[in-house]
């Protein structure tokens, strides 16, 4: 079993999950974000994402991170870590995207991904004149979208004639650095979201639940013929407070909770699509953080929080795309007191996988 990959969410709305914490700014600025990604990179962390909203979804009047342009220069100003943009389909003719992709990733020199989202914020669209599809439509035009988009990066000559884009005689040059493409992430709560996934991602990324829901995903998942020749791969989002003692780890949560419950969520909710299957199933586990937060249960001690990463690792979950409050300090002691931990704990699991596996 491989290392997990450790990630970072960029602080796009200014900061994650307890927007009221004293000694975090709400900062949605390239320069912030630049300088928590430099320091991740500097502590071993392998991958990082920038999720795409338009419009701040907490409140229309905070600043918000512009995704694309982030993406670009970030990749300039690190040299290891993998950036990964999020993009919504609605927002970009694929023609234009894929292009804008094979840009970041030779700036990236291969290190640039994309999380495709097939949106569930309506007011950024609405606003802007962009017709909101159905929920159903939204992933059939996103699974046209993407099929475009990735026949593109080939750097292979294409005429393509869908329900919603004619593409004539076109090419895109120089390839990808990234072989065979850029790297394609894609989340989603919904049976159609997961089809897609298993179609057409190279990582299906999954919001926090708890370790037996982990499981059952992925084995059900795992059960879908795959027209890819690799197989799929996992990841999972994550909100994480590790202090030395259980005790002191659950203080913690409960003064991050009342920030949180500062936080107006009213605006959040209005926005939000109705059939969005991701809202539903993150109500049944409150917490702190977005995207599940702390519901995979990385809040405890050092060892708790160490073992239990290595739990989801030994069941499929690859990379671990994390939140922290405030961010700085936590990334330093995440590096320092769980990535040893959890290397430590596989290394001892070995034996018994091997067994077994036998």
């Amino acid at each position: 079993m491989s290392e997990p990959r450790y990630g970072i969410w960029i602080p796009v709305y200014g900061n994650w999950g307890a927007m009221h914490h004293p000694h975090e700014p709400c900062d949605a600025s390239y320069s912030r974000a630049k300088s928590l990604l430099l320091l991740a990179e500097r502590y071993g962390f392998t991958t990082s994402l920038i999720a795409e909203h338009l419009l701040n979804p907490r409140d229309p009047n905070l600043d918000q991170l512009e995704t694309w342009t982030a993406a670009a220069a970030l990749a300039e100003a690190t040299s290891t870590i993998e950036i990964i943009a999020a993009v919504k389909p609605l927002l970009f003719h694929p023609a234009v995207l894929a292009k804008m992709a094979l840009g970041i990733d030779a700036i990236s020199q291969g290190r640039f991904a994309i999380n495709l989202v097939s949106a569930w914020f309506k007011p950024e669209l609405e606003k802007s004149g962009i017709p909101f599809l159905l929920h159903e439509e939204r992933y059939q035009y996103s699974a046209e979208w993407l099929q475009v988009v990735k026949s593109l990066w080939s750097g292979e000559r294409i005429t393509f004639e869908g329900n919603y884009f004619q593409i004539t005689n076109l090419n895109l040059l120089p390839r990808s650095i990234a072989q065979p493409h850029p790297r394609i992430y894609l989340g989603g709560e919904s049976e159609p979201a997961r089809a897609l996934a298993i179609q057409a991602a190279d990582v299906f990324f999954l919001n926090g639940r708890p370790l037996e829901q982990v499981r059952k995903t992925i084995a059900a998942v795992k059960q879908y013929p795959r027209k890819q020749h690799h197989p799929l791969r996992f990841a999972l989002s994550a909100f994480v407070i590790a202090r030395s003692t259980d005790a002191e780890a659950q203080e913690v949560f409960q003064q991050l909770s009342v920030y949180a419950a500062q936080d107006d969520r009213s605006e959040l909710m209005k926005g939000v699509d109705t059939e969005v299957v991701m809202f539903k199933q993150m109500a049944q586990y409150p917490g702190i953080g977005t995207n599940g937060g702390t519901a995979a249960g990385f809040v405890g001690s050092y060892d708790t929080v160490a073992r239990r990463i290595a739990d989801f690792a030994s069941a499929g979950i690859e990379t671990f795309m994390l939140q922290f409050q405030p961010m700085a300090p936590e990334i330093e002691r995440f590096a320092a007191e769980i990535i040893p931990r959890v290397r430590l704990d596989l290394v001892d699991r070995l034996p018994r996988l091997v067994s077994i596996n036998d």
